[in-house]
């Protein structure tokens, strides 16, 4: 994480960092035959006309890699309204596309209880938007065995698809999981 946070910034920025932990370029690599170089201290990041791009790269002690490649994000600001077909707009935070709420507890007694307690909340704060509500829920709870994924339109659909949960029944546009039987 701290890799793709580097190079966010760096593209924001305009500003290629220094490498760190390598002062000279190995001597194993003909350097002179290309446009490739240590970056020993930070430079510049010109703009060329087109997106900025970088790849970051983890290498993990189990074997376990990944690798990834940014690109700078298209210029100018977000919207800050979403435009319905009829071109009336709504609040900030209010999602044009579908959005995913995930919900997890260790038991199934305990993900019901869980929905209620989100449908509670969500419905005693008309004003929070659902884009950082569904955003919060995947990025900063817990994943637990007995999960549910809401996926809603606006907030009328969330709550009544929360209540579904709540009382453990099967809806449209809810996903919900139990833990993984093992084969024998």
């Amino acid at each position: 994480m701290a890799g793709v946070m580097k190079m966010v910034q760096a593209m924001a920025h305009g500003v290629l960092p220094r490498t760190l932990h390598a002062d000279e370029p190995t001597p194993k690599v003909d350097w002179s035959s290309g446009v490739v170089s240590l970056l020993n201290r930070t430079v510049p990041w010109p703009r060329t006309g087109r997106p900025r791009r970088a790849g970051v790269s983890s290498f993990g002690i189990s074997g376990t890699n990944a690798h990834l490649i940014l690109e700078q994000a298209p210029a100018g600001d977000p919207p800050a309204t979403a435009a319905s077909e009829d071109g009336a707009t709504s609040a900030p935070g209010t999602p044009s596309a579908a959005v995913p709420f995930p919900v997890s507890a260790k038991s199934a007694a305990g993900l019901r209880a869980q929905a209620r307690r989100l449908h509670t909340e969500v419905a005693a704060h008309p004003g929070t938007s659902l884009l950082d509500t569904g955003f919060s829920l995947a990025t900063t709870r817990a994943a637990f065995e007995h999960r549910a994924v809401v996926v809603a339109r606006d907030r009328e659909e969330l709550l009544t698809s929360l209540q579904a949960v709540a009382e453990g029944q099967h809806r449209s546009g809810v996903s919900t999981s139990g833990p993984a039987r093992r084969a024998r």
